[in-house]
């Protein structure tokens, strides 16, 4: 998706919806049935590649110039589901964070003051003609947000190693990634004072709720499988480290929690540093 989130998105996981094909009004919703059945689609790396080849122009792309027309596809109980890419979206949404991730020389050097201030233009006109847009992707770079492992039981991982080498991920119905975070913000409320951790899950509530309600959540650990070694990957549980201190709080066992928050926490944190060591 162009330089804006391309800086760093080869280790990056995703938060992504699949939604049934009633979901798309017409003509969208003809457009994806077809799209559907093509005997191959793009896959996440095919994205990657699109995205990093807007790198080559001088001066960069910031943004691409016309929207995808992909997405990606899952048979949900014999329901066709499709997650469009929506890249330029997602592009734009990228630009703005920019500032927040890379220090100024190096943002200017990358990417010029008047490209970004152009596409924050293109942006904001697009957005009056739009203005219920949403993504159905969500982007993390170097972690997995715990927000999101409150949607998923660790019942659902899926570790696996194939033609696209090695993949984990979480697949949950929309029913239960809802109940999920209704269930953890109760909790959380109880226990805890008002922070980022329930800020951050009032965020991803809203935005569920402004897909079908059965449709497909997916969390996909994307590239931070290439950045974590092969052996601690197997033995990734965070989501069940997550579901483990939701319970110790709703039964006022601070101490337990404690212990479960600690160890999900060390986890990500050596992740994280892998990024200033590459």
């Amino acid at each position: 998706m162009a330089l804006a989130s391309s800086v760093m998105v080869p280790y990056a996981a995703y938060l992504r919806v699949y939604e049934p094909l009633a979901a798309f009004p017409e003509p969208e919703r003809s457009h994806w049935a077809r799209y559907a059945k093509r005997e191959t689609t793009p896959t996440a790396q095919d994205e990657l590649r699109r995205s990093l080849a807007d790198l080559l122009p001088t001066p960069p792309v910031a943004v691409p110039v016309h929207e995808s027309s992909d997405a990606f596809v899952a048979v949900v109980d014999g329901v066709t589901c499709v997650c469009p890419w929506r890249t330029r979206l997602r592009g734009w949404q990228a630009l703005e964070e920019l500032p927040e991730r890379l220090p100024g020389p190096v943002l200017d050097a990358a990417l010029p003051p008047v490209v970004r201030r152009q596409a924050a233009a293109d942006y904001e006109r697009w957005l009056d003609r739009n203005p219920d847009a949403r993504p159905w992707i969500r982007t993390a770079t170097w972690h997995v947000p715990v927000r999101w492992f409150v949607l998923f039981d660790d019942a659902e991982r899926e570790y696996t190693k194939g033609d696209q080498g090695l993949v984990l991920r979480y697949r949950t119905p929309m029913v239960e990634a809802r109940r999920r975070v209704a269930r953890g913000l109760r909790t959380l409320r109880d226990a805890l004072e008002e922070g980022p951790l329930i800020d951050g899950l009032v965020d991803v509530g809203r935005w569920l709720e402004e897909f079908h309600p059965r449709a497909l959540v997916e969390l996909d650990y994307g590239g931070l499988v290439h950045a974590v070694p092969e052996g601690q990957l197997a033995e990734d549980r965070s989501a069940a480290e997550v579901a483990e201190g939701l319970v110790a709080l709703r039964e006022g066992d601070g101490e337990r929690a404690g212990v479960a928050y600690e160890k999900l926490s060390d986890r990500w944190r050596e992740i994280r540093e892998r990024q200033y060591a590459s």
